[in-house]
């Protein structure tokens, strides 16, 4: 996966098929899901997967309305097409499920 370096590189990331998984280092539900990102990537080939630190990138995050990580924000051409933000814990399945109904 990706992570992502700059804002810049975001604008220039979503005008593709992207996936941006918002996390952080002490998010224990990002640890969780960690070891099967390579499995959700595997699955979805057609998108590009960017993993973003939200302490590095709070303002953009704050913009975006990330309140909770892991959060996922899927673009398509420019266009923001789905979002799975939550403070819930997520399984690499219903990531798999909300990245399939997009």
């Amino acid at each position: 996966m990706k992570q992502l370096e700059s804002v810049e590189a975001f604008e220039q990331l979503k005008q593709g098929k992207t996936v941006f998984m918002f996390t952080a280092d002490w998010c224990v539900d990002c640890r969780f899901i960690a070891p099967r990102l390579p499995e959700l990537e595997e699955k979805h080939p057609d998108y590009t997967f960017v993993s973003v630190d939200r302490d590095k990138f709070i303002d953009l995050a704050a913009d975006l309305g990330i309140m909770g990580i892991p959060s996922f924000l899927v673009y398509e051409n420019g266009e923001q097409v789905g979002s799975y933000v939550s403070k819930d814990r997520k399984t690499i399945e219903q990531i798999s499920e909300f990245i399939t109904n997009i």
